[in-house]
């Protein structure tokens, strides 16, 4: 089978990391992945921030978590914390961002790393502390925030994805 398609079928969320970091060069390639996503009139609206700051991190973590009232860590331990945005006014915005999100999870499969897509990212950034954060981090502008891709090496395997529920393709000839 294609290597593409294998990790396309053999990716899977990863939600246990050990504290190692991943290499820069795993990190340029999962980034520029992202950035070849497809996206709406090729207007490239989004920004990836690659965020490896652990105090950065924690703040992101304890905003996730008590968005939904978890006592832990919605981002598993995973070293790297990818966050999308999409400028507010692109009318394509979350489609593009996503696809950037979806590429990233392939990629990283793609490099042996571990991955996994948290939501609540929106939240987090429409808060006067995600403001502030980005503000810290030089990000100008009116941004949706559409979601994290965590990175890094996975502590245990992954369990194999769940099957697919049956009768979701309707082909018309």
């Amino acid at each position: 089978m294609n290597q593409t398609i294998t990790d396309i079928l053999e990716r899977c969320s990863v939600r246990q990391y050990t504290a190692k970091q991943i290499t820069d060069e795993e990190l340029d390639l999962v980034l520029k992945a992202g950035l070849y996503a497809a996206n709406g009139m090729n207007r490239q609206s989004s920004k990836i921030i690659a965020l490896q700051n652990k105090e950065d991190i924690a703040v992101l973590s304890k905003m996730n978590a008590n968005l939904f009232n978890y006592t832990k860590d919605p981002f598993y331990g995973a070293p790297t914390v990818l966050i999308v945005l999409s400028e507010k006014d692109c009318p394509t915005g979350v489609e593009d961002g996503s696809l950037i999100i979806g590429n990233m999870l392939i990629a990283a499969r793609s490099l042996g790393l571990g991955s996994c897509w948290i939501h609540r990212a929106r939240e987090e950034f429409a808060s006067e502390t995600g403001k502030s954060l980005l503000k810290k981090w030089g990000i100008t502008g009116e941004y949706i925030a559409i979601g994290h891709c965590l990175l890094g090496y996975p502590a245990q395997s992954c369990k194999q994805n769940n099957p697919r529920k049956p009768n979701r393709i309707i082909k018309i000839r």
